[in-house]
């Protein structure tokens, strides 16, 4: 295995488990291109990301598989997410509404509202979403 800057950020997808599994491999086989999160999940200690960031993929196991750069970030409301990033993320969806139904479902799980510290967080049409564009080079 290669070894990666220990200087680097560590990114994580989803929980550990069965979703952070599949966008691992997606990421790794090159059908995952980008990502969506949510605006309210950036802080002072966590800034937005911007071009040319670089970090170190994890697995479900906390093991380093992949550094991805980040190529693009736009922040749009939910309602305009545009099919384009919606195909990028490499899930299979074939529609925003395929996407936003899918998201929805990771935003509202009890897990997503425990680590928010709201357990009646939802998001709205005009909900601020963080959409990355990036590149993987497997380890």
């Amino acid at each position: 295995m290669t070894t990666t800057d220990p200087s680097l950020p560590v990114s994580e997808y989803a929980f550990p488990g069965p979703l952070r599994d599949r966008l691992v491999a997606a990421l790794l086989d090159g059908t995952k291109m980008s990502t969506s999160s949510l605006l309210l999940e950036y802080t002072e200690r966590e800034p937005l990301p911007r071009v040319g960031d670089r970090a170190v993929v994890v697995d479900s196991q906390g093991e380093p598989v992949a550094v991805e750069t980040v190529t693009g970030v736009e922040v749009r409301r939910l309602k305009d997410v545009p099919l384009d990033h919606a195909l990028a993320e490499g899930e299979g969806f074939s529609s925003v509404a395929e996407w936003r139904t899918a998201h929805e479902e990771f935003w509202h799980s009890a897990d997503f509202r425990e680590s928010l510290g709201d357990l009646d967080f939802r998001v709205t049409d005009d909900t601020p979403i963080v959409c990355v564009r990036m590149t993987v080079q497997p380890l």
